[in-house]
């Protein structure tokens, strides 16, 4: 059975079988059928597995547990930060505390012995601080402090200071 149809013989296919031709729809029909069938049980298959893994253990919604994660996280980003300003803050007060130091003792008066009079430098990281002087003699303990800037004192200092200025200088502790 031949088909002389107008539209079938401009495209070239004047002298095809109508029959054939319905062949081929049909099989092409069951084709896409069947290839329905596999993506719907692909689709049902990845949709249990979806709702599976969303149900999360002992049937609580994964939902609430990424909530609480996000909160977490949160709130650990909130104690970073904290924690940075609390280290910049140690950090701005640890120039101005004292980091370095020398310590001379020595016998002031020959008769006391012991040596238990001392000079003590304190300085921190811009060899900025103080020496303390502390002389013991047999009638009483005087001290008595000179203030260090840069690492100098304007005012002249004993034997036993600038070894002490020198050993808080060179960092001996």
């Amino acid at each position: 059975m031949s088909n002389n149809s107008p539209l079938f013989t401009k495209i070239g296919l004047g002298n095809l079988d109508l029959g054939i031709l319905l062949i081929i729809a049909y099989v092409l029909i069951i084709v896409v059928v069947v290839m329905f069938l596999i993506m719907t049980g692909k689709y049902n298959r990845l949709k249990s597995r979806y709702e599976r893994f969303m149900m999360g253990s002992k049937a609580v919604s994964l939902e609430k547990d990424i909530q609480e994660l996000t909160e977490n996280v949160n709130i650990l980003i909130e104690n970073d930060q904290t924690n940075a300003d609390d280290i910049k803050e140690l950090y701005r007060k640890h120039r101005k505390a004292f980091q370095k130091m020398g310590l001379v003792k020595y016998d002031a008066f020959k008769e006391m012995g012991g040596n238990l009079s001392f000079s003590l430098a304190l300085l921190d990281e811009n060899n900025d601080g103080l020496i303390l002087n502390s002389v013991h003699s047999s009638t009483g303990c005087y001290s008595y402090t000179k203030d260090i800037k840069q690492g100098k004192c304007n005012i002249e200092l004993s034997a036993e200071e600038s070894s002490a200025l020198a050993q808080a200088l060179a960092g001996i502790k």
